[in-house]
């Protein structure tokens, strides 16, 4: 089992910038990705981004492709999303998810990572 710690959400104008962090702790293995996902109200989860963690290796949704970027620093056992170019339409609550390594990839669905954090939230304004 994997205990998670997201930070870094708040409150941003439309095309700034956000740094969320998410520290893992409670496992020592490396078989496993990292995902971000994300809920607005009134709406369906969706993965954002995901890592490897063993190979570093990232994935993206579309509607982020291009503005995120999800980093891995192993020596504090934390995952990175940087996200620039920020838009209304991304306001949700952030969550990170350990788990959905599936057929040498990483998979952006939620059903298939079993440890969550508690999520921090990203508000952006017009």
């Amino acid at each position: 089992q994997v205990q998670l710690v997201e930070s870094g959400g708040g409150s941003v104008q439309a095309g700034g910038s956000l740094r969320l962090s998410c520290a893992a702790s409670g496992s020592t293995q490396k078989n496993f990705c990292v995902g971000w996902f994300r809920q607005a109200p009134g709406k369906e989860r969706e993965g954002v981004a995901a890592v490897y963690r063993h190979g570093g290796a990232t994935y993206y949704a579309d509607s982020v492709k291009g503005r995120f970027s999800i980093s891995q620093y192993d020596a504090k056992n934390t995952v990175y999303l940087q996200m620039t170019s920020l838009k209304p339409e991304d306001t949700a609550m952030y969550y990170c998810a350990a788990g959905g390594f599936r057929f040498g990839a990483c998979v952006l669905r939620g059903d298939e990572y079993n440890d969550w954090g508690q999520g921090t939230q990203v508000t952006v304004s017009s």
